[in-house]
């Protein structure tokens, strides 16, 4: 078990250095960037952005995740690459033919998306769909076969275009919203044909037989992509009804879009996760063994997601004050719930790869499409009387009700061993003293800085103090703790 969870902790740095850097760079440049770039303006990004991974999920035809699950068939290279040729390929051809039609329907597309024509910005976005798609294709490759450091290149490298691009762009230029956006995708573009480029010979098409047919990949894939549609659908459906309710619609759309930005620090740990977590579990043979560290794994990412969103809920109107111009303080109202539904994403993650994993993924759509009836429902209710608050709302009550529908649909086909008493022991710390100091301590000043942060600081000892950690992991810490004081001993001064 201990082999496992280094191999997953191996991955997750690999694919955190990239996010990382990138928020961490993005947080710095944020005060630029909402003195270069209007509420309504970053408001037009988001709704874009979000589309684009949308339409993504749409014309890939679940032929990633088909690509994932079937690449640990058997150990042969030859069939493993003749794999990933007919994916990539197939790819190629889909995202090349949708964004062909994009393109020329540009202008009444951007009028139905925008509620008004647009369709430079518009074409920019499907450039988005292209890169977008075919490089999530190309990273798969590099995380199937854990090459760690060609990814971390690859995603950092895509991390400098963008911003150089970005800051030249917006600020130089003054290019706004377009600007933005073209930074991203364009960067997108020049190194997903870099890395092609270092994979040609691996993707040169040749014929080998035996390989996964595309009816066999499509039988896999394709129940897959109504839930995920659906499930992303949610970061659509609360930017587009927000844009589109009210005169300050866009602007209330660009404060939500900031919140959503400053979660970034929950997010980035979902997306690691979610590239390291998929490979690592159906490696797993043994189905006992994959149950225990099932479990095992979703008490551990809970631990450290629902700290940070702890940390967003107590200290975001400062993060806000110190990052952000003034007409963007009030994303504040947002960011807890926002930051809460990206961690819970991350559980919704351990359920879909329960389902790969036992096979059922056809049982994903019917709890994704219930959350996205929920949300739905719960976001005409509660905008119009809370605002941009009430959309952050309304997502952690869509994915509650995904996660406890996909759970009642999986639990018989395979059966990961939760640990029930130590998620609910998370759930009554982090969020009771979360919730319990953002409405008993100050909300502004540096008395309220600082005790929201003791709060914050004391909620890992509250765990350990209420036997939150096994005896085995406090030996385990300690033991780790005792090669660091060594390593930092033998270092020269």
């Amino acid at each position: 078990m201990t082999a496992y969870l280094k191999r997953l902790v191996n991955s997750l740095a690999a694919y955190q250095v990239a996010d990382v850097v990138s928020k961490f760079i993005a947080v710095l440049l944020l005060p630029v960037y909402t003195r270069y770039i209007s509420p309504a303006g970053y408001g037009v990004v988001e709704l874009l952005g979000n589309g684009v991974i949308l339409i993504s999920i749409l014309v890939r035809f679940g032929m990633i995740e088909s690509f994932l699950r079937f690449y640990y068939s058997d150990a042969d290279q030859e069939r493993r690459d003749a794999l990933a040729r007919r994916a990539t390929g197939f790819l190629f051809m889909t995202t090349t033919i949708a964004s062909i039609v994009l393109a020329v329907l540009a202008a009444p597309l951007s009028k139905i998306v925008l509620g008004y024509r647009d369709p430079a910005i518009f074409r920019i976005a499907v450039l988005g769909l292209w890169a977008f798609t075919n490089l999530e294709m190309a990273y798969a490759l590099l995380r199937v076969d854990e090459r760690l450091r060609a990814y971390a290149t690859a995603t950092l490298i895509n991390v400098g275009l963008t911003i150089a691009a970005s800051l030249v762009l917006v600020v130089v230029l003054g290019q706004g919203a377009k600007g933005l956006l073209l930074g991203n995708y364009g960067a997108s573009t020049v190194v997903l044909l870099g890395v092609w480029w270092t994979m040609r010979d691996r993707l040169m098409p040749r014929h080998h037989p035996g390989v996964e047919t595309h009816g066999v990949l499509f039988r896999f894939g394709l129940p897959t992509v109504p839930a995920e549609a659906s499930v992303y659908a949610l970061s659509i459906i609360d930017r587009y009804y927000i844009f589109h309710h009210g005169v300050n619609g866009p602007t209330q759309a660009g404060l939500y879009s900031i919140a959503v930005k400053l979660a970034g620090a929950v997010a980035f740990i979902v997306r690691a996760f979610q590239y390291a977590w998929p490979p690592l579990a159906y490696s797993v043979r043994d189905d006992a063994e994959a149950a225990r560290l099932y479990g095992l794994v979703t008490t551990y990412y809970l631990l450290v997601s629902g700290l940070v969103v702890a940390g967003l809920a107590l200290l975001g109107r400062w993060v806000l004050r110190l990052l952000a111009a003034p007409s963007f303080f009030d994303a504040y109202k947002a960011l807890p719930w926002v930051a809460l539904g990206w961690a819970l994403y991350g559980l919704w993650v351990v359920f879909l790869v329960i389902a790969g994993r036992a096979k059922v993924t056809t049982r994903n759509f019917p709890a994704a499409i219930v959350g996205l009836i929920v949300n739905v429902v719960m976001i005409v209710l509660l905008v119009p009387p809370l605002g941009i608050a009430g959309a952050g709302v309304a997502l952690c009550g869509a994915y509650v009700v995904m996660i406890a529908v996909m759970h009642f649909l999986t639990r018989r086909a395979f059966a990961a061993s939760f640990e029930w008493l130590r998620l609910a022991q998370l759930t009554v710390v982090l969020g009771g003293l979360s919730v319990a100091g953002d409405l008993l301590l100050p909300t502004h000043g540096l008395v309220g800085l600082v005790s929201r942060a003791a709060v914050l600081a004391a909620m890992p000892l509250i765990l350990l103090a209420t036997g939150f950690a096994h005896g085995a992991e406090i030996e385990q810490a300690r033991v780790l703790l005792a090669r660091a004081r060594r390593g930092i001993a033998r270092e020269p001064a």
